[in-house]
């Protein structure tokens, strides 16, 4: 089945430059270098306690237990650095529908200057409409989504078997060092760590140092084992649905909007398979590649390519309609964590990568969504054409004012609108 645009398996335009080039700015972020700091920590702790504990080259039991410790880091650095440098698969840039009268189901991405394939999104911090977007991801610096989705998944999956297996060697390592070192007295138990009871002459050195070495690398792989693990049920409860993260927050607004107005509309989402097992293999094969082209969608009866965007429109025209309009009444830098606008909005700024956006008194912003201390809008701009960037992105509410009239009707506004 071609897709939209006939284009076939679309090309994946990559964010930079050149490839090494590519890869060396993608590495050197916060995100990357922490998660393989955690990598590194974990895997070289537990293959020097097991050098300690179990020794690979007396027994058959430690050599395997060795084997599967670096079994367990190639595998997981594999899978990482597939998912950060393959990437997820862009919507080739001035891309458009084969079919002209298909534009009006689309979106059109003014930065990309093309349209937005079926389940594809614009994502701020690569700067490119990426396919069957996910999320974007600081751990690997880069975005989750059709191409690289299996291995990201995958990554979630062997981080926190290879944090169990290294968690049971720190355990066994700390006892058997332990045990070798108390002496029991009539009234007290000592613990020399200078030197072992029975092994005077240990493979590693086994100190005070090495023991907290051992506990910290401990308290790492259980702490990402959890908060890891975490993530793994949360990707698998969407693959096996046919979903992303993006999308399922779709359907909750749609059955939301579907409510709100009483339209007696049912929303089916078209790409779920209605079996797990052929939701499983959208993202999963034998060959690591992907099935389809990340442009065209296989969907299931009664829906068509288009039933996603055509709901994304409905969605986005409501929005539009909601929204209020305010003026801003105090100058705002944009940063993240404003000391000048109160105590409340400090400690309550959004945990969100989007952007924080500037303000200065007089300005004016379509407010979509908010909280207690903060809001979400888009700034009207004077000179605004239909080439503009839009600027989007979080303000402290104290910094604005609700104006007399909505943005979009010019009719009073009688309290404030609902939050979607």
């Amino acid at each position: 089945m071609n897709g939209p645009g006939g284009l076939g398996r679309a090309p994946v335009a990559a964010m930079d430059g050149p490839g090494g080039l590519s890869r060396a700015r993608r590495l050197c972020h916060w995100g990357p270098l922490v998660a393989l700091a955690v990598v590194a920590v974990c895997s070289a702790t537990a293959m020097a306690d097991a050098a300690l504990w179990y020794w690979p080259l007396d027994t058959a039991g430690g050599s395997v237990n060795f084997i599967m410790l670096l079994n367990w880091t190639v595998m997981i650095l594999y899978n990482y650095f597939s998912a950060m440098f393959v990437g997820p698969g862009y919507v080739p840039l001035g891309w458009t529908p084969e079919k002209s009268q298909d534009c009006m189901y689309l979106q059109y991405c003014k930065v990309c200057q093309s349209y937005k394939a079926p389940r594809s999104h614009h994502c701020r911090k690569c700067n490119r409409c990426v396919m069957k977007m996910d999320h974007h991801c600081p751990w690997i610096n880069n975005c989750c989504g059709y191409q690289n989705h299996a291995s990201f998944t995958l990554f979630l999956l062997l981080a926190p078997l290879g944090c169990i297996h290294a968690s049971f060697i720190f355990v066994m390592t700390m006892y058997t060092q332990l045990y070798n070192r108390i002496s029991f007295g009539w009234s007290s138990v000592k613990i020399d760590m200078s030197a072992a009871k029975r092994d005077p002459r240990p493979i590693i050195p086994f100190g005070l140092s090495a023991f907290a070495a051992s506990l910290f690398a401990l308290g790492l792989a259980l702490g990402t084992t959890i908060a890891v693990g975490m993530l793994f049920i949360i990707q698998m409860k969407v693959i096996l649905t046919n979903k992303t993260s993006i999308e399922s927050w779709i359907e909750e607004k749609a059955k939301d909007r579907i409510q709100y107005y009483q339209t007696g509309e049912t929303f089916i989402f078209p790409y779920d398979m209605g079996s797990k097992w052929k939701n499983f293999k959208q993202v999963f094969t034998w060959s690591g590649i992907p099935e389809g082209d990340g442009l065209d969608w296989p969907v299931r009866d009664g829906c068509h390519q288009y039933s996603l965007t055509i709901e994304q429109l409905k969605q986005k025209a409501d929005k539009r309609v909601r929204s209020v309009r305010y003026r801003a009444i105090e100058d705002y830098s944009g940063v993240c964590c404003p000391v000048t606008k109160g105590v409340k909005t400090l400690f309550t700024t959004p945990c969100s990568e989007e952007p924080r956006i500037a303000l200065s008194k007089g300005d004016l912003i379509l407010a979509t969504r908010g909280l207690n201390h903060w809001m979400y809008g888009e700034k009207i701009l004077d000179s605004a054409a239909d080439g503009a960037i839009r600027e989007r992105g979080w303000f402290p509410r104290k910094c604005v004012e609700k104006c007399q009239y909505d943005s979009e009707t010019d009719q009073p506004v009688d309290g404030e609108k609902k939050n979607r």
